[in-house]
C-alpha cells in the first residue's frame, strides 16, 4: 500500500476518491479536484510535503486548459473557490488555487503518452528492443535523443500498481479504434502546440501525459495537463543529449532517494529541507516562465 487515506483536506465532504497527491469529491454530477502538497516517488507517498505545490501544479494545468480552451472542450467549471458549491466554502482557504470543480465524465480507459524525446521508460525499450511500445526507431539513438516527430505511445491505466505501456495495435483491440485515432490526433496536436510555446520559454517538453473523458460520446480534455507531474520539462539551455538531463519535474527527490537505504515500500523516508525548497524552487520556475508573464 502506498499510503493512508485518513488527513483528508475537507473531510466533511464525500470523497470520491484519493489519490497519491490528489483528493477528488463528489458532487454528482461533477467533481471537486484537489491538489494536495504531498509528493509520490516510486508509487510511494512521501510523509514530507513541499509547501505551496499543489497550488502551483494546479495553475499550470488551468493555465493549459485556458490556452486550449478554444481547441478543444475540457472538464473545467470553475476554479475560483467562491464559484464552489456553498459546502466547500468552509474550506475556502485551503482550497484557494489549489481545487476545480469540473464535470464528472466517463473515463477513456487509456492514458495519452506524446514523446517527442527519447527519455525514460521509452529510451529503457528502445535499448533492449531497438523500439517504443511496438514503433521500430532508427538504430543508434542516444539518451534525451529528439525524435523526428513526436510519437503516441499509450498505456493501459492501472488503478493499483504501474501502468503499462501498450502498442497502438493491441490498444485498439481493447478500445474503439475510431477513438483511439480521434484521442491520438488531438494528443499529437496538444503536444506540439504546448512543446512550441514553452521552447520560446526556455523549456524542452520532452514528453507528457493527456487524459481524456466522454460527455455525451463527446471527446474532452480532463484531469490535470501539461505539468512537471505529468511531464518531462527539461531547461533547453542544459540540453545535452546522450545524458541524464537536469530536470522540472521531482527528479531530484528520486536522486535523493536513491543514494538513500530505502527498498522503496512505505512508509518512505523524511526530505530533507534543501531537497525540499530546491524542490518548490523548480516547480516555481516552470510556473513563471510558463504561465506567470500571461497570468
Amino acid at each position: 500500500m502506498s499510503q493512508p487515506t485518513s488527513n483528508l483536506l475537507c473531510p466533511n465532504l464525500k470523497l470520491f476518491r484519493k489519490g497519491k497527491v490528489r483528493e477528488v469529491y463528489d458532487f454528482g454530477d461533477h467533481l471537486l479536484m484537489v491538489a494536495t502538497d504531498q509528493i509520490s516517488a516510486f508509487d510511494v507517498v512521501l510523509p514530507s510535503l513541499i509547501p505551496g505545490k499543489g497550488a502551483l501544479l494546479t495553475q499550470i494545468s488551468n493555465f493549459w486548459f485556458d490556452f486550449f480552451k478554444d481547441q478543444i472542450k475540457n472538464h473545467i467549471v470553475a476554479t475560483e473557490v467562491p464559484d464552489f458549491p456553498q459546502s466547500c466554502q468552509e474550506y475556502k482557504n485551503i482550497l484557494k488555487d489549489r481545487a476545480v470543480f469540473v464535470t464528472k465524465t466517463k473515463m477513456i480507459e487509456f492514458e495519452s503518452i506524446v514523446r517527442g524525446y527519447l527519455s525514460g521508460s521509452g529510451y529503457k525499450d528502445y535499448k533492449r528492443t531497438g523500439q517504443v511500445c511496438g514503433l521500430t526507431l532508427p538504430e543508434g539513438l542516444t539518451n534525451a535523443a529528439k525524435l523526428e516527430e513526436p510519437l503516441f505511445t499509450p498505456s493501459t491505466k492501472a488503478h493499483e500498481g504501474h501502468d503499462m505501456n501498450i502498442s497502438e495495435i493491441d490498444l485498439k483491440k481493447q478500445v474503439d479504434p475510431e477513438l483511439v485515432d480521434l484521442v491520438k490526433e488531438k494528443s499529437l496536436f496538444l503536444y506540439k502546440a504546448a512543446r512550441d510555446y514553452a521552447a520560446k520559454r526556455g523549456i524542452i517538453i520532452a514528453d507528457t501525459k493527456f487524459e481524456f473523458g466522454l460527455i455525451n460520446g463527446e471527446v474532452i480534455l480532463i484531469d490535470e495537463i501539461l505539468t512537471p507531474d505529468s511531464s518531462r520539462f527539461w531547461p533547453a539551455a542544459l540540453y545535452q543529449p546522450g545524458q541524464e538531463q537536469q530536470s522540472y519535474d521531482k527528479q531530484i527527490v528520486r536522486n535523493h532517494l536513491e543514494t538513500l537505504d530505502w527498498d522503496k515500500n512505505y512508509p518512505g523516508p523524511t526530505l530533507p529541507q534543501e531537497i525540499i525548497s530546491h524542490s518548490l524552487e523548480q516547480y516555481q520556475e516552470v510556473f513563471d516562465k510558463l504561465a506567470g508573464a500571461a497570468l
